[in-house]
């Protein structure tokens, strides 16, 4: 049969083809040299296309092929250590066969043809199985059992399965007359299925005091970042992967600059996985699709990622995702959109930007699964507002989406203050449901305790529109020791550093002894001041700087002990000698 679909016109991106017979969202081939593309919308007889390479040189007139299929990913063993771009092209492979630049028209499988991976049944002949049942499992690294799943639309008997060592192509089992291989397909903006979604109410511990203590995040959450460039995004980024309690990570650099994007790759395959001592790697699926690249590819990777981590939440993994940066994404929706000459909305973005982000997010979540087991996805975007301006619609659309809101400032990062989450401007709205485990797995008074730090920074903030017209000498005495408890606060417990051995990692416990320690000494000093102590010789007190050393000690709990004996000691003699 001749092909009769050519191209009629080229507008970057975006071509429009004639005699083309497909339906939306049908992966296309356009030109000589059959560059990957998608149908993204049909008027008459001419359809538009969004081509996920660079367009130069395609001409009017050269064929256009249809595929009939959806824009999909392959699942299967492999995904972990993997580096791909936004529409799952391996790039350590690509740079095997091309070197350092990415042809145009370039395929290679997503997954490794050729390597043979130990398949363990789970099930045997006979059995009954329905959809997303584990039917065998791969080791596929050090840290991750990758289980094999039965695809959504299948169930049935099991008439044949067998251990052996087998290549993704090959069959592993049969049910029902369906043959099962170790890798399946799924279309990358088709959500898929769960059961029932359920309240989220066990935080995502990160082991940032900031966002355990004052902003917490549940395990099917969702949450922004925003901030401006240099407020610290990529390293937060790196600190959430090393460190969040998550099985499964995956990282989506979308849109940002070469050499951001070139720290994560070359950071991450060497850093090491705290809980397991193995490369952070061995649970890491990478996505990169810098800003040099093409840019309709950018508006496919978020889709891809979220795809990857669904498919790891259906063997019952909890999993992280980190979006970085979301602006970027919805930066190639408004280039795209303006080509198609679609009517734009705020800013020239396209009028369903906001329900585009509430799709993404809402892929996230705890549910039970289709095999009745349990399994997450946290969804962490983070947004680059420009010049971090946060009332642009992409953070405004994000914020009426995500219920945590972490605000990075770019004066508390220019005071060297990291991680610089502004906790004035900042939130989170899953505290109601998971104090309750912060109650039952750390202390009954947690809650209460990030309560009042929170009133105590507010405090502070109000005091200083008056220190900076009459002084902080001339507040009166409680006020005074208001600013230092929340100095405190802000210099022990919110800063943390993230280069540091001991401190880039704060384990809820050590991040409870802390605020203890620091909401003690408040209050002995305001019961010194009660008694009549000057309120700077209680400022003067040397033994709540041990405070702060905690933070970078192992053994803090002997310390915090130490500081509070020593704290009340000279709060004791102050009282006695007034």
């Amino acid at each position: 049969m001749i092909n009769l679909a050519k191209i009629y016109r080229v507008s970057g991106p975006v071509v429009i083809a004639e005699g083309l017979e497909a339906k939306m969202y049908d992966v296309v081939k356009a030109g000589e040299e059959k560059l990957v593309g998608e149908v993204i919308q049909i008027k008459g007889d001419r359809v538009t296309i969004q081509v996920y390479e660079d367009t130069n040189g395609l001409k009017p007139g050269e064929p256009v092929e249809n595929t009939g299929l959806p824009l999909t990913v392959e699942l299967g063993p492999g995904l972990i250590r993997s580096i791909y771009d936004g529409i799952q092209r391996h790039l350590p492979e690509l740079k095997s066969l091309m070197g350092d630049f990415v042809l145009r028209g370039a395929s290679v499988p997503a997954l490794n043809r050729k390597k043979k991976w130990h398949f363990v049944p789970k099930k045997k002949k006979g059995d009954d199985v329905n959809a997303g049942d584990v039917i065998g499992v791969v080791k596929e690294s050090e840290v991750i059992e990758h289980r094999v799943l039965v695809p959504p639309h299948i169930s049935g008997r099991i008439t044949e399965i067998r251990e052996g060592d087998f290549t993704v192509d090959d069959v592993v089992a049969i049910v029902n007359n369906n043959e099962i291989k170790m890798h399946q397909k799924w279309p990358i903006r088709i959500p898929r299925p769960v059961k029932e979604k359920l309240i989220p109410d066990t935080p995502l511990l990160t082991g940032q005091r900031v966002i355990d203590g004052m902003f917490p995040v549940s395990k099917g959450g969702t949450a922004s970042i925003p901030g401006p460039f240099g407020a610290g995004k990529t390293v937060m980024g790196h600190q959430l992967a090393k460190w969040s309690d998550v099985d499964v990570f995956v990282y989506i650099g979308c849109g940002e600059r070469g050499n951001e994007m070139t720290e994560v790759l070359k950071d991450f395959p060497v850093l090491i996985d705290p809980k397991t001592g193995k490369p952070l790697m061995e649970r890491t699926v990478l996505i990169a699709n810098t800003s040099n690249m093409p840019v309709a590819a950018r508006e496919a990777s978020i889709y891809t990622g979220i795809t990857i981590a669904e498919y790891f939440r259906d063997m019952g993994y909890d999993v992280a995702l980190m979006a970085d940066s979301t602006s970027r994404w919805a930066e190639a929706m408004r280039e795209i959109s303006s080509r198609l000459e679609e009517m734009p909305g705020e800013e020239g973005y396209p009028a369903y930007l906001s329900a585009r982000l509430s799709e993404f997010y809402e892929r996230s979540g705890k549910a039970i699964l289709l095999n009745n087991n349990k399994g997450s996805i946290t969804v962490i975007g983070a947004v680059s507002p420009p010049g971090g301006d946060l009332s642009e619609p992409v953070t405004q659309g994000t914020l009426r989406v995500t219920k945590v809101f972490w605000a990075l400032d770019s004066r508390l990062a220019n005071r060297r203050h990291f991680p610089s989450i502004n906790w004035l401007t900042s939130y989170s709205q899953y505290e109601d449901a998971i104090n309750e485990w912060y109650k039952k797995n750390v202390a009954i008074d947690w809650p209460a305790y990030t309560r009042e730090m929170k009133k105590i920074l507010t405090d502070e903030e109000k005091l200083q529109e008056i220190v900076q017209l009459i002084g902080s000498d001339a507040l009166p005495e409680r006020e005074q020791l208001t600013l230092e408890i929340a100095r405190l606060i802000r210099e022990f417990f919110l800063q943390q550093s993230a280069y540091h051995e001991v401190d880039s990692y704060s384990d809820v416990k050590k991040s409870y002894r802390i605020m203890k320690s620091i909401l003690y000494y408040a209050d002995q000093a305001r019961n010194a001041l009660k008694a009549g102590v000057p309120v700077k010789q209680i400022i003067a007190i040397k033994a709540k700087s041990k405070i702060g050393e905690a933070k970078f000690n192992r053994d803090y709990e002997k310390i915090l002990s130490e500081s509070e004996k020593e704290i009340a000691a000279e709060i004791e003699t102050l009282i006695k000698n007034k």
